[in-house]
This record gives structure tokens, C-alpha cells and sequence, in this order.
């Protein structure tokens, strides 16, 4: 909890605590009122409501209105004129009991709810550089939207590109809120209501808008990322901040139609359309190839106008600054697919990093020129043995003959590593958000260094040309992860 959520947790305990004492001490209930709205008060403004605290609101609500409902009695003198009546013992009792829930129900309601969905603090990034960003709508003219109600739209996207600033042009500008995007995202992957992530816009980042590029180098390279389905260009935040801080420039895309919800700045919205039931698998194989097809295309668009942003930039920021002969793509999930099929497509991407993808399209057939890393959680794993109970539901029958094909058929390094303790979602800010469901085998903070610090590893080693130790084997700092001698394999030395 942030420390006016305390305060206002501990003041509704104490006054539900001291209801007893009130009706003879006007006084003392005039004083537990005002320390209440005031509580309340500053917690609402400093800190914002958020439904974590329910239970404390709903106690909060109804001593407010006993306390008001006392103090009009004894304004009135009804409680001095009334006649004494004894109380009986089961009444008090009673009474006793009541008071004792409503504080447990402030306390221990809130406290539970907090603990499982806390006010999280962003891991910094460990990079020089501190981190600017802007956003901006793209619209493809030279591809209609498939899926819009509309005859003719045209296919647009949004995209947020993040650059390193020096860290003194960042000093006095308030870093931009944790995305509230998110929230709906969460929610349609997990089933758990909106409304509970609607705190997350109240958490900073280390992310900042309107600052200038660094001028440390002439330019930098670039990295897009493309997130799950049901997700956002935001669910990675902190392998975006950890890249950017190392002196690269990543640019988020949202895919229309398969992300949560693409909100563009004249106000409408996209939402995420699930697909159609399939009889088969084959069918559904190919719904898959055709869905990531669109996206992989998004990918290239993305590159043509970073292209021409970087001979005139309308934003001002990246003329001249983008290093595009050393760029990489990455990507959760379907961006994980999005990833392959974009390198196998377009050979200006020069290296690809898979968190849990599948293989739909071109990359299934052909050998990748590229280097190429795929990171498995140890949960989806498990699916691979032909004795297990149950499948990940994220693993479909064509994934192994797939997997095996790029790894084996790939024409450059490959590299292919599994993290024990990991489930799906593990490679985005998801145990940040809630540690004691989303990273009960580790600490939260350590289960997002091993995404950032894996991811950072690769691109320094195929855009840089930096060598990694992390890349070379097995490392005493994460020891989860192990790499798979069978396709990780060096071939350009």
C-alpha cells in the first residue's frame, strides 16, 4: 500500500474501533469525523481511488453516517434527555461483534485485496540513458482493413516509439503513468474485471514526453516489438525501459482487431475480435497463417515509415537518428509468431527474438538468414512430453515439426532457452502487476530481470556486435534458464 492508503486503512480500524465510546463523548466523535474526511481526502487526492480498497470505502461510508447520525442526536440533547435503559448482555455482545467485523472487514479486506493487486514500483533500468516517447497513428493506404464493418477503410495502426534522452534533459518533466491499457488487456487474458487494474495509470514509469533525443550518438539502433494477442504495445514496459536505457530506440505496434483495444487520438476505438471455432486443427493452422500474414505485414509498414521518418521525421525527433541497418524485431505470443514471420519476410530485419511464439506462415517452409532466439517457459514445456495429463493451451499439434524446422533449417545462430518456473505470460510486466498469482516461484523483480536482461543480451550481441556472456551458457545469476543444446547452435563463428 502507498502510505495514504495506509493512513486512511488505519483511520477507518480505529474509528469503527471507537464506536462505542461515541455517544457520550460529542467531542471525540466530532474529531474521529473530521480525521476521516480528511483521511479519505488525501488518500483520493494523492493516491486516487482504486477498488483494492473497497471493503475500507464501504466501512468508511457507513461510520460516516453513524458518526453524523450521533452528532445530530446530540445536538438535539437526545442523548441527555433519554431515559437509561440497561443494556442486556447479549446486546453487547452483539454490538461487540459488529465492531470487531467492521474493523476486520476495513483491515483485513483491504490489506488481503492490496497484497494480491499492490501499487507496484517499476524496476529501473540499468542503461545510461534516460527514456522519451510519442505516439502516433500510421495508416497504410495500400491495404484495405479485412475486418472493419466499413467497405474500404484502410488498415491503420498505432505505435509508440520510445528514445534514449540524457538524463539531465529528463530531470523536471513527470514521468509518464503506468498505461492504463493494460487493464483491459489483463482482463480479457485472465478474466479478472477492468476495474481493478484502473490504478495502474496512477504508477510511474521511467518514461518521459517531450524531451530531446540524446545526442551521445549520431543514431541508434531499432528494435520493434509486437505484443500477444489480447494485449497492448505497452505489456512489456519493462524490457522497453531496459533496451531504450541501453541506447536503442524501440517502436510498440498494435495490431487492430487481434490487441486488447486500440484507442487512435480522434477518439475511436478498436477492440480485439475473437475468431471463429474451427473443427480442425489444420483449420485453425491456417486462420493463424493468414492472421499473423496481416500482422507481419504491419511490421513492414512500420519499417517503410520509419524509413521516410528518417529522411523527415513530422514528429521532429528521429530525422537522421534511426540506425536501420541494424534492426531487430521481437515479440510476446502471436508477436512472438509475428517476430518469425516477419524475418523470414523481410531481410532488413537482422535479428529476431520469439518470447513463446508459434510459426505460422513463410517461416514454416523456409530457412531464416537471421539470428534467431526463442525463449519457452518451463510450463509450456511440459506440453512437449507425450505422457502429459493436459497441453498448454497455448501449444498446437503443428508447433514441434515447426519449432524443429527454424531451428534446425535456420541458416545463422540460434539459440533456444527454456526458464523453469515461467508460465506464458510470464514474459510481460504480469508479475509486477500481481506477484503473489502471477510469480509465486520467484521474485517478481526477478522473474522480469531474466525477459530484460536475455532480450538485452541478444541485441546487443547481433545489433551491436557485442559479445554476451549470457548467450555463451548456463549462468549462476539465473539458473532457471537452460538452454537446448539440440537448437541452440552457433553457426556464423
Amino acid at each position: 500500500m502507498k502510505l495514504f492508503e495506509w493512513i486512511f486503512v488505519l483511520v477507518t480500524i480505529v474509528a469503527a474501533l471507537g464506536l462505542p465510546f461515541y455517544p457520550k463523548r460529542r467531542k471525540l466523535a466530532t474529531g474521529m469525523l473530521s480525521v476521516l474526511i480528511i483521511a479519505f481526502l488525501l488518500h483520493a487526492v494523492r493516491d486516487s481511488l482504486r477498488v483494492m480498497l473497497l471493503p475500507s470505502y464501504i466501512v468508511a461510508v457507513i461510520l460516516f453516517i453513524l458518526l453524523i447520525i450521533q452528532l445530530m442526536k446530540s445536538v438535539r440533547g437526545s442523548v441527555r434527555t433519554a431515559p437509561y435503559k440497561k443494556k442486556s448482555r447479549a446486546g453487547t455482545w452483539l454490538r461487540g461483534a459488529l465492531i470487531l467485523m467492521l474493523a476486520a472487514f476495513s483491515g483485513a479486506g483491504s490489506g488481503l485485496l492490496t497484497m494480491y493487486f499492490p501499487a507496484f514500483t517499476m524496476p529501473a533500468p540499468t542503461g545510461q540513458f534516460a527514456i522519451g516517447t510519442f505516439s502516433q497513428q500510421l495508416v497504410d493506404e495500400s491495404r484495405e482493413e479485412t475486418l472493419s464493418p466499413e467497405n474500404g477503410d484502410k488498415r491503420e495502426l498505432m505505435i509508440n516509439v520510445w528514445y534514449p534522452v540524457d538524463p539531465e534533459a529528463a530531470k523536471g518533466i513527470k514521468p509518464e503513468s503506468y498505461p492504463a491499457e493494460l487493464g483491459e488487456a489483463i482482463s480479457l487474458v485472465f478474466g479478472i474485471p477492468p476495474k481493478v487494474f484502473s490504478y495502474l495509470d496512477t504508477i510511474p514509469t521511467h518514461v518521459v514526453k517531450g524531451a530531446a533525443m540524446s545526442n551521445a550518438q549520431s543514431s541508434y539502433p531499432v528494435v520493434l516489438f509486437s505484443p500477444g494477442v489480447r494485449s497492448a504495445r505497452f505489456q512489456s514496459m519493462t524490457a522497453v525501459e531496459e533496451l531504450v536505457s541501453h541506447g536503442y530506440i524501440v517502436v510498440g505496434m498494435d495490431h487492430p482487431y487481434t490487441s486488447a483495444r486500440v484507442t487512435f487520438p480522434d477518439g475511436h476505438a478498436v477492440s480485439y475480435e475473437a475468431g471463429p471455432e474451427f473443427a480442425t486443427s489444420e483449420e485453425l493452422y491456417q486462420y493463424n497463417v493468414e492472421g499473423v500474414g496481416i500482422r507481419a505485414a504491419d511490421a513492414r509498414f512500420v519499417l517503410d515509415t520509419l524509413e521516410q521518418w528518417n529522411v523527415n521525421d513530422p514528429n521532429h525527433v528521429l530525422e537522421g537518428r534511426l540506425d536501420l541497418n541494424h534492426t531487430g524485431i521481437m515479440g510476446h505470443s502471436y508477436g512472438g509468431a509475428t517476430t518469425a514471420e516477419a524475418l523470414a519476410q523481410d531481410e532488413r530485419l537482422q535479428a529476431g527474438l520469439s518470447l513463446e511464439g508459434g510459426f505460422w506462415g513463410t517461416v514454416s517452409k523456409t530457412a531464416l538468414k537471421q539470428p534467431f532466439m526463442y525463449i519457452m517457459s518451463g510450463e509450456t514445456a511440459k506440453s512437449f512430453d507425450p505422457n502429459a495429463a493436459s497441453k498448454d493451451k497455448v501449444f498446437y499439434p503443428e508447433f514441434e515439426p515447426d519449432l524443429k524446422h527454424v531451428m534446425t533449417s535456420s541458416l545463422n545462430d540460434t539459440y533456444y532457452l527454456t526458464v523453469d518456473g515461467f508460465f506464458h505470460q510470464s514474459f510481460t510486466d504480469i508479475a509486477l502487476i500481481s506477484p503473489r498469482l502471477f510469480a509465486k516461484n520467484m521474485p517478481a523483480e526477478h522473474n522480469i530481470d531474466i525477459t530484460r536482461s536475455y532480450a538485452l543480451a541478444f541485441f546487443d550481441r547481433y545489433l551491436k556486435g557485442e559479445a554476451q556472456p549470457l548467450l555463451q551458457g548456463s549462468s549462476e545469476k539465473f539458473p532457471e534458464a537452460a538452454y537446448d543444446q539440440e537448437y541452440t547452435k552457433i553457426r556464423n563463428k
